[in-house]
């Protein structure tokens, strides 16, 4: 299964309480952390429901995987018996009622399970397309998190603005991501 997505913002979190705390109350830093805070857990969420969907794909996929083999057994038992119902017609021989039925239950149950194996793959397929906005989410939101540290550092309020705007997209591909 994949690895989860991990959110290395640990180190930027303790330069950003060093610098709040030497400002003190409510100043630019305290600002800023709070929102990188808040950005972090909606990044922590992102990066879990991520892998959440990644797994699902994968377990989906290999049920699918699955079930086509399972058709492949039944288009194999349906072909050998085909072979003996046609060698014992070309033989002049008459053909089992019971032959008959079971190529016809052959052909109802591959349906089935071709209809279940197509299931599957779409199912797999909309996991991973959920995983995949869930982690556009989360690299918006590790971006996001580095430049709030560097307005810190720089304490350009410019550089802050644009850590929300990315935190911003971020919430909407997380929001995208989990309907």
């Amino acid at each position: 299964m994949p690895e989860e997505i991990e959110v290395p913002t640990e180190h930027l979190h303790e330069a950003m309480n060093e610098a709040a705390e030497h400002e003190g109350g409510g100043g630019f830093n305290m600002r800023v952390a709070l929102s990188s805070a808040i950005i972090a857990v909606l990044a922590a969420i992102s990066a879990l429901m991520a892998g959440h969907h990644a797994n699902e794909a994968l377990l989906d996929e290999i049920t699918a995987s699955n079930t086509w083999s399972y058709f492949q057994s039944k288009s194999i038992k349906e072909a050998v018996l085909k072979s003996k119902v046609d060698l014992i017609s070309a033989l002049g021989k008459k053909r089992s009622k019971e032959d008959e039925e079971k190529l016809a239950d052959y052909g109802k149950e591959k349906k089935e399970i071709q209809e279940k194996a197509e299931e599957k793959e779409k199912e797999s397929a909309a996991h991973l397309a959920h995983h995949v906005i869930l982690a556009r989410a989360v690299t918006l939101f590790q971006i996001a998190i580095a430049l709030s540290a560097i307005s810190m550092l720089t304490r350009k309020k410019k550089l802050w603005w644009g850590s929300l705007a990315l935190g911003a997209a971020g919430a909407f591909f997380l929001v995208t991501g989990l309907i």
